[in-house]
């Protein structure tokens, strides 16, 4: 039960929360803001009204908006990695099986909230959000660069990959995934016009990256599987049109 605050007999009773509990309700009321009106057009003053707090309450927990920002970024870098626990404590996978099991379900995470990808990353992509959009690049790096290195380092162990330094490997992999954002977001702009012409620039790039990864990890090709299903990217672009504004 939360502890409740009262300044004078008859006077309207004051909640008391945990700090991380208030701060993760300012972040609930940003998103919700940044992803219905916009980033730009998003003041801090309409999250403290949202949030129903003082100006003080808010300035406890963030510096600025951009801060807000990052902090919802951060919690959907956190998210997306959070099935790695998972895999990480299945030992019945093998290497190669596990790899393209991460890259199974960050499809599936990605489908489940392609609304809100969509706003982030077109705020995030904006020329002048580009110190933040690498801030939380390397984030999320920081947290999956070692689940991925371990998985090639089992790789290695069994006999299987042959990268021969697996932080370092994870690093080039995580690299090819950051690199592609930009071409990923050309792609659903030209998808919102042309779905298959919007599909045909993702399959050429992600056709690329999996014959690099398989070289850099010594597999045969077709080894790792970024593509997914047939249809499944093509039902991703659909979502992502219809999640548009309308």
């Amino acid at each position: 039960m939360p502890e409740v605050e009262r300044s004078e007999p008859g006077s309207k009773v004051r909640v008391l929360k945990a700090p991380a509990v208030r701060r993760a309700e300012l972040i609930d009321c940003a998103q919700a803001l940044f992803l219905t009106r916009g980033y730009e057009r998003t003041t801090i003053n309409d999250v403290i009204a949202a949030a129903g707090l003082s100006k003080g309450a808010f300035y406890h927990h963030f510096r600025s908006k951009e801060d807000m920002l990052e902090a919802i970024a951060g919690r959907f870098a956190e998210a997306s990695v959070g099935f790695t626990r998972d895999l990480q404590a299945d030992r019945s996978l093998n290497a190669l099986q596990r790899l393209n099991r991460l890259l199974s379900l960050s499809r599936d995470w990605k489908r489940e909230h392609i609304a809100e990808l969509r706003a982030m990353l077109i705020t995030l992509l904006y020329p002048e959000n580009a110190v933040l959009y690498h801030r939380i690049v390397g984030a999320a790096s920081a947290v999956l660069a070692p689940a991925l290195a371990e998985i090639i380092a089992q790789g290695e162990a069994e006999g299987v990959f042959d990268a021969g330094d697996p932080p370092m490997a994870a690093e080039v992999l995580l690299g090819l995934s950051t690199g592609r954002r930009a071409l990923v977001i050309d792609a659903m702009a030209e998808a919102e016009r042309d779905v298959d012409a919007g599909l045909a620039m993702i399959i050429k790039r992600v056709r690329a990256e999996e014959a690099v990864i398989n070289r850099l990890l010594g597999l045969q090709p077709g080894a790792v599987d970024l593509m997914g299903p047939p249809g499944a990217m093509r039902e991703m672009l659909v979502d992502w049109n219809q999640a548009g504004p309308r």
